[in-house]
């Protein structure tokens, strides 16, 4: 692991089961920061990521329409479909593979459903405070080639003001990937600005990262660094969010 000249790597482990949790009946999720009724002052937030929620919704179940306001909220699903419909007349199918984007900005009213009736949809739900506020509130969804995930990984979200082909663009200087690594793999992930922290998660399997043994939906945040270097014994999946450490 590379760090920062003259500072020293900080690391914070979040292990899967230690977070927050709460059944609804239709809604099954686990927490990594403080949410609703779950809150631990030490899991607020990682720099800009205020939310980061792994949701199990019941098929047809859903968010009925709800407000929010400056804050940047991406969804990525895991199994299943999500149906998307907001007040500024967008509709959205989002699908596995699919990576979907919202800035909430001066305020949008949405809601988030399970399309299918008849199948469990699972979900990261994830929140990044914005560095610009009362921003015209905007919506995206782009199908990404996960074959471009094997054995590395493959940029989903970035700032808005870099452009960024084939990436969907937050306001934030945040990127988001994800990559698919076989058993035996060394690979290296180089942070794209300085000062920016890494929020790795595993979304299935294990990895060795940072010193640390992740195992499946364990988080490892990393702040202090210029590049982390994994090693995998096992398949792994993981998600990756490296984001600003200064809240604006």
């Amino acid at each position: 692991m590379e760090t920062t000249l003259g500072t020293a790597v900080k690391k914070t482990l979040y292990k899967a089961g230690t977070r927050g949790q709460a059944d609804h009946g239709w809604l099954k999720t686990r927490l990594t920061f403080s949410f609703a009724g779950y809150h631990d002052p030490k899991r607020v937030h990682f720099g800009v990521l205020r939310v980061l929620n792994d949701d199990q919704i019941a098929g047809g179940k859903g968010f009925g329409m709800h407000p929010h306001d400056n804050m940047e909220i991406i969804t990525i699903p895991l199994e299943g479909v999500v149906e998307h419909r907001d007040n500024q007349g967008n509709h959205g199918i989002i699908t596995k593979g699919e990576v979907q984007v919202m800035s909430a900005g001066t305020g949008v009213y949405h809601s988030e459903f399970n399309h299918l009736k008849d199948e469990t949809l699972k979900l990261f739900q994830i929140w990044l405070f914005p560095n610009k506020g009362n921003v015209t509130p905007r919506y995206g969804q782009m199908k990404f080639d996960v074959a471009a995930q094997h054995n590395d990984f493959q940029l989903l979200v970035s700032p808005i003001e870099a452009k960024i082909p084939n990436t969907l663009g937050i306001h934030q200087d945040a990127y988001f990937s994800m990559g698919k690594f076989e058993a035996g793999q060394e690979f290296t992930y180089k942070i794209n600005r300085e000062g920016n922290g890494l929020f790795i998660m595993v979304v299935n399997g294990s990895v060795n990262a940072g010193g640390e043994l992740l195992e499946i939906r364990d988080g490892l945040g990393l702040e202090n660094i210029t590049a982390v270097n994994f090693k995998t014994e096992n398949g792994v999946e993981l998600l990756l969010m490296e984001v600003p450490m200064e809240l604006e």
